[in-house]
């Protein structure tokens, strides 16, 4: 198949061909989840542009696709107000160090993938200096400080959103912004293996399940864990052959869960922690029950029934709400993708293990509930599967063609 701006290796880049050298394309992604974003851009970018040079800061899936790595996308991963701080000035000398270091290799493309607080500093500094930059997935413009839209357009030449609500928010403040499709809705199947998965799990092929995902790191468990944790026991209570899968991110969280689990009341011979696994966790269940952010996509991808959960710090929450930086009414991403609620959703003070047992209780007993979501979830599955990695190339090509 031939892309849009397949001529342009032949017509050339003429910053490259000016100076004779091959295509440069620098990158900077920041956890392993823009490692692989990384990666797949950076295959999407070869087949374009065969003889292209790729360098910068990425893991292990991004220098398998070839990525000179002058950095481990490892020295970014940092968590927490309180962790953020401890590694600023670290953080801050090797943003200095990145952006000599590009400023002098030039390379006619910078593309920060997500790790907004380390790329758009970088990416305006670039810009500044007259290189083009492209972000590759936007902040959560959407749901609070819409504002922030236009900022972000003074870092980045060109934004590449995942989801189709994010262009328009970016062209009221002029900036450009193209949606590229979601590479989980590529990579994750139409028609979900839920026998394959239970199978994998070793679990029971019929007796209902339940996934319970309280977040994947420690400050989301310790807010959710037990809340969660008691929701899934009233649930189970009432449920004899109940089975409760509890994946854990890591081997830290899943100390924390055990922990949780120890007073949470609900039976041992009832619940499994996993050793990660949560998509498969989520495939081989009957209903999930997750906590608010990416996760929630995943469940929509899977096909299940999930009910919504989270709560943070009250003093931010009276802030938040006080200032008026939350734009929405609706957080999980399934309901702000299909525009209604097709999930339930407690946040804060009705964040209740009563409240969460009564929305989970309502997924089992209803199946001609769970029969209606299958089309709807179908539907924003296939809009959001727009092979993201060939489109992100497109969208970095035409920019490359436009401004050469």
């Amino acid at each position: 198949m031939a892309h849009p701006a397949s001529g342009l290796e032949a017509t050339g880049n003429r910053d490259a061909i000016a100076s004779g050298r091959r295509l440069r394309v620098g990158l900077v992604a920041g956890e392993a989840s823009g490692d692989l974003l990384g990666a797949g851009l950076v295959e999407a970018l070869r087949a374009r542009f065969p003889e292209a040079e790729f360098a910068g800061i990425g893991g292990a899936a991004m220098r398998a696709a070839g990525v000179d790595t002058w950095h481990d996308a490892s020295e970014l991963a940092v968590m927490g107000l309180s962790e953020v701080l401890r590694h600023l000035p670290r953080l801050l000398s090797l943003r200095r160090q990145v952006r000599r270091r590009l400023l002098a290799w030039r390379p006619d493309v910078f593309i920060g993938i997500d790790a907004p607080d380390f790329n758009l500093g970088l990416e305006r500094a670039l810009k500044r200096r007259g290189l083009r930059t492209v972000h590759y997935v936007s902040p959560s413009v959407w749901a609070w400080r819409q504002g922030r839209a236009a900022k972000i357009g003074r870092s980045a030449d060109r934004v590449l959103c995942l989801f189709p609500m994010e262009p328009p928010i970016y062209a009221r403040h002029g900036v450009d912004a193209r949606f590229v499709g979601h590479p989980m809705a590529d990579a994750m199947p139409l028609n979900p293996d839920r026998r394959g998965a239970r199978a994998a799990l070793g679990i029971d092929d019929d007796g209902p399940v339940l996934a319970v995902l309280p977040g994947s790191r420690l400050g989301e468990i310790a807010r959710l864990g037990a809340i969660f944790f008691e929701a899934a026991a009233r649930v189970a209570n009432g449920m004899p052959g109940l089975q409760v899968l509890i994946p854990a991110a890591t081997p830290a969280c899943g100390d924390a869960i055990r922990a949780l689990l120890a007073t949470a009341g609900l039976p041992a011979d009832r619940c499994q922690v996993l050793d990660g696994q949560a998509r498969d966790a989520m495939v081989a269940a009957d209903v999930v029950l997750l906590a608010s952010g990416t996760a929630t996509l995943e469940a929509m991808l899977a096909k299940r029934p999930m009910v919504v959960g989270y709560r943070i710090a009250p003093s931010t929450y009276r802030i938040v709400k006080a200032l008026g930086l939350l734009k929405v009414d609706r957080f999980a991403l399934p309901n702000v993708l299909a525009g209604t609620t097709i999930a339930p959703e407690l946040m804060q003070d009705q964040c209740t293990p009563e409240a969460l047992a009564a929305a989970i209780r309502g997924w089992f007993d209803d199946p001609a509930a769970v029969a209606a979501l299958e089309p709807v979830y179908r539907d924003l599955h296939l809009a959001l599967r727009r092979d993201a990695s060939a489109s992100a190339a497109d969208a970095i090509a035409w920019l490359l063609q436009a401004r050469a």
